[in-house]
């Protein structure tokens, strides 16, 4: 799944799945049970055909294991049965890109969010035809099953628009996302309304970049921004297959920086509105 993830110094990279309470609680049965039976990381991993690193990754929570990872590690550490048992209570969140949970952990529990984005309608916004039409050119391509969980996890996330009615949203969209017609002008026109009736919501903020605007702060790409309830920033950024939490104050400022003034060139959000409701009559 893309968000619509490369930041300086101070950030958390994504690169593997953010641990999980069974991640880490199976992670933390492979290390008890190998240091009982005493192997080092490097002896079990040598024993597993594994590599140090991955090991490691596995008893910390950042890895899921492979499928036939239990029934090899089993005769190694005792045969207890208890990885067996623990491996029924692995879950991740499906649907979501591994360098993405971060961000959307964070997200649950944010007094503010801001996204400028350029590339394709932010995924809080998206219509299942929509997300549907990204997921079905993605490459490599999806299964049905992959697809469906891609728009399960996706319409869950949007239950944020709907439950934190205290959060404050601001999106700053250029005006060419809605000019693609990704999906079909049915697709495009369904769009359209969708986003005109989240706008108006009180705490949903949507304002246009018009396509006649000229240099602005969101060349180098999208702009991904939160306050969490204890007043802290943190930025986000993407790129193909990877993505960061920004948590340096400075970089997080500069991102702060370049989003106040996108807002300060797009239309104001009364001014946005009659200018999608324009694109959606010619339709």
């Amino acid at each position: 799944m893309t968000a619509n993830g490369t930041g300086g110094g101070g950030t958390v990279s994504g690169g593997e799945p953010e641990p999980s309470d069974s991640l880490r609680t199976f992670g933390a049965f492979v290390q008890a049970l190998r240091e009982h039976a005493g192997m080092s990381r490097e002896e079990f991993g040598t024993l597993m055909g594994l590599s140090k690193h991955t090991v490691t990754s596995i008893e910390v929570g950042r890895r899921m294991p492979d499928p036939d990872f239990v029934e090899r590690a089993e005769p190694l550490l005792g045969n207890t049965g208890a990885l067996r048992n623990a491996v029924r209570h692995l879950s991740r969140r499906p649907g979501l890109a591994s360098w993405f949970r971060q961000w959307a952990r964070k997200e649950e529990t944010a007094i503010s969010l801001c996204t400028y984005e350029c590339r394709v309608i932010p995924g809080l916004l998206q219509t299942e035809a929509y997300a549907r039409a990204l997921f079905e050119e993605r490459l490599p391509p999806l299964s049905d099953e992959e697809i469906q969980a891609q728009w399960t996890a996706r319409a869950e996330r949007q239950r944020l628009l709907r439950g934190r009615p205290n959060t404050a949203f601001s999106f700053v969209l250029d005006e060419h996302l809605f000019l693609r017609r990704t999906g079909g002008s049915e697709a495009a026109r369904n769009l359209l309304d969708h986003v005109l009736e989240v706008s108006r919501r009180r705490n949903i903020e949507i304002q246009v970049l018009p396509t006649t605007t000229g240099v602005h702060p969101g060349l180098d790409g999208p702009i991904r921004l939160l306050e969490t309830a204890e007043n802290h920033w943190f930025g986000y950024s993407e790129g193909q297959e990877t993505g960061q939490l920004i948590s340096e104050a400075k970089v997080v400022s500069v991102l702060q920086q370049r989003y106040a003034k996108l807002r300060s060139q797009a239309l104001t959000p009364e001014e946005s509105g009659s200018l999608l409701l324009r694109l959606r009559g010619e339709l």
